[in-house]
């Protein structure tokens, strides 16, 4: 599991590294500011899937009883990129699980605004 470099996304511009998606899941340092965010580039010529997984899917709101946190699943066809996030610290955790179905030409960038 490899952990990605958070990149900084600022008014002077950013050129952003990717780096190759891992096998064995990545993960970022998830602070609270909750405007982290994925960037998922898939080069492969079949579709991928990528999941994040919350450590804490229900919650108690006041007001709103019992609140659950699902899974999140995103498709990225081939040849396609999605931006995925934020991921909110209290549903997700520091370090959040990333996982693929398979990692065929799939780059990935944590981002910052």
């Amino acid at each position: 599991m490899a952990d990605l470099s958070i990149q900084d996304v600022t008014e002077s511009g950013l050129n952003a590294t990717y780096s190759a998606a891992e096998a064995g899941g990545d993960t970022f340092d998830n602070d609270s500011s909750n405007r982290t965010f994925l960037h998922v580039k898939n080069g492969d010529g079949s579709q991928h899937t990528v999941t994040v997984t919350p450590i804490d899917a229900t919650k108690e709101v006041q007001g709103y009883g019992i609140m659950e946190k699902s899974t999140v699943e995103v498709d990225v066809p081939a040849g396609e990129e999605r931006f995925i996030g934020p991921f909110p610290r209290a549903a997700f955790g520091g370090d959040p699980d990333i996982t693929y179905d398979d990692v065929t030409s799939v780059t990935i960038a944590a981002l910052k605004v």
